[in-house]
Order: C-alpha cells, then sequence, then structure tokens
C-alpha cells in the first residue's frame, strides 16, 4: 500500500485482544487526543473487497466523520 507520508498524523501499531467471543482494540494515545476521543464515542469500521480498512470517528450531532484510512 502507498502511503503518501506528507498527509500522515501518526503510523503506529497495537494489538488485538480476544477472550472467547469479547474483542478488544487498544487506540494509542496520540490517537485519542488528536481526535479528542471520549469513552462512549462511536467509532466506523469500513472493510473493502480489497482488504483495506477505514477507521472514523462517528460525531452523533451531525453523522459525519473523520476518517482515518489504513
Amino acid at each position: 500500500m502507498q502511503i503518501d507520508l506528507d498527509n500522515v498524523a501518526y503510523i503506529g501499531e497495537t494489538s488485538v485482544t480476544i477472550r472467547k467471543s469479547r474483542r478488544r482494540i487498544t487506540i494509542p494515545k496520540e490517537i485519542v487526543e488528536k481526535l479528542r476521543i471520549s469513552d462512549g464515542d462511536k467509532i466506523r469500521w469500513v472493510l473493502f473487497n480489497d482488504g483495506k480498512l477505514s477507521i472514523s470517528t462517528v460525531n452523533s450531532s451531525s453523522e459525519s466523520s473523520a476518517a482515518t484510512g489504513i
């Protein structure tokens, strides 16, 4: 995947924790702070047919989002 680093604010990796039917992902601190994510906020996940994933915060008042493509 080609990434234009001029358009990148943060790159990092985290682990997925799977325990029985519950799956957890840790959002890096830098992203939480930059997007001002709070407990109870919604995250939208979009998986494309080519395997790419887009993760966005959801603004409940207007249903707009701040996209973060992965």
